[in-house]
């Protein structure tokens, strides 16, 4: 007996395994950070102090739930090491692997339409699949050996090349899958960075400092210094990574003419909207690194903006009950359009493969559906031609222009 359809299976499995990416990610950002705060934050102790003299290079009292913390940092490592240690590594491990499950689940099961944009390149979903596979392979191994490379004594110079070779990503990725498939693989590409700093370096670097301690040698510090590096790192790219989860929602964005670009301006502005923070924490308060970072979203959001939506006589008809007023040859025109380009995801019971329930809640299949939708249709099919996803169902630029005529006409 089939409790449920595949569909309705792959719908629920999207939303616990993305439930599960959030609260992950909460997890894995809000320590990255706190320790980076933490570290910016912290005060040496006084020369000759029992701190000092243990070792220890700063220390920092806060107050939160009701209690006193007093957190430590030593120099290398204390003089013992402690019975308990913890670890932070799951919460990156569980971010990450529930982000390619997410991967998996909405775009390589559904390659033809979640990432396949003909206009942009004629691939097959397999193909797809390659390029944004071989994107998180290639990032990885690009940033690994640079950080590793001369430039990693340089942190100013590797940021700088580092965002070049992200927004070179970008722009490669907007020729060849749809704008939504491209910006999501560039912050998949970021967040695999991320996770290969935790598993490559931080982690194995802390598992050197212990062992030398077990044996009674004097750790390396070198090991540290590397492991803060990356850590510092992964802090830069976490507004930048958490832009792009949300900007499937935003086709303005990914759905520009020059969306590599618009990415390369968010990522800056998140880049300096950190920094910031960072040395605000650090001691030292810089406004004009916000102030850039705003003004870049500004200048974004203005250089974006589309023709303002023209003021309609009527978005819904006269007696919202029968069929008056919607029967006009440009309605009539409309309702054909979406039924052969939109109803197969927008209905109540979606046709296309891979939708078990009409995406966002839109139903296009009545008149009055098609009425109180009217400027979504228009924003979203005619001014950003984000819909349909990656045109699959190859709507026409002609038939594009009924429906904006029809809603530029009143929507009657």
């Amino acid at each position: 007996m089939e409790f449920f359809s595949l569909a309705y299976g792959i719908e629920w499995l999207n939303l616990l395994v993305r439930w599960l990416h959030l609260i992950t990610g909460i997890a894995w950002i809000g320590a990255s950070f706190y320790f980076v705060w933490l570290d910016n934050s912290i005060r040496p102790p006084k020369p000759g102090s029992d701190l000092a003299n243990k070792g220890v290079s700063g220390e920092l009292w806060a107050v939160h739930g009701g209690g006193f913390y007093n957190p430590q940092k030593y120099l290398v490592a204390p003089n013992e090491l402690p019975e308990e240690l913890h670890w932070f590594k799951w919460e990156a491990y569980s971010t990450w692997l529930s982000g390619f499950a997410m991967l998996f689940i909405v775009y390589y099961f559904n390659a033809s339409v979640m990432m396949i944009d003909k206009s942009v390149a004629d691939l097959t979903s397999w193909q797809a699949i390659g390029v944004g596979l071989g994107t998180l392979i290639v990032g990885w191994t690009v940033y690994d050996v640079l950080c590793r490379s001369w430039l990693g004594k340089h942190d100013g110079l590797l940021g700088s090349v580092m965002y070049l070779f992200i927004v070179t990503i970008a722009f490669i990725l907007s020729h060849l899958l749809g704008g939504r498939a491209a910006y999501i693989h560039v912050g998949a590409m970021m967040g695999t960075m991320m996770v290969g700093n935790v598993l490559m370096l931080i982690i194995p670097g802390q598992r050197k400092l212990v062992e030398a301690m077990k044996l009674g040698q004097l750790p390396d510090p070198i090991h540290g210094k590397k492991a803060k590096q990356r850590s510092v790192h992964n802090n830069y790219f976490t507004l930048p990574v958490l832009f792009i989860m949300i900007s499937n929602h935003y086709a303005m964005t990914y759905n520009h003419i020059y969306n590599w670009l618009v990415l390369a301006a968010m990522i800056a502005a998140g880049v300096l909207i950190r920094h910031f923070f960072n040395l605000r924490h650090h001691g030292k308060t810089v406004w004009g690194f916000p102030i850039a970072g705003v003004a870049l979203l500004f200048a974004v959001a203005m250089a974006i903006a589309p023709k303002p939506v023209p003021h309609t006589r009527s978005l819904l008809p006269t007696n919202s009950n029968s069929s008056a007023g919607v029967s006009g040859t440009d309605f009539s025109k409309v309702q054909v359009i979406l039924a052969q380009r939109c109803v197969t995801c927008h209905s109540a019971q979606p046709t296309q493969a891979g939708f078990a329930a009409p995406p966002a809640g839109i139903m296009l299949q009545t008149p009055e559906q098609i009425h109180q939708n009217a400027e979504k249709i228009y924003r979203q099919a005619v001014q950003l031609k984000a819909m349909p996803l990656g045109n699959f169902t190859h709507i026409t630029d002609e038939e594009r222009d009924v429906i904006g005529h029809w809603f530029e006409s009143g929507a009657n």
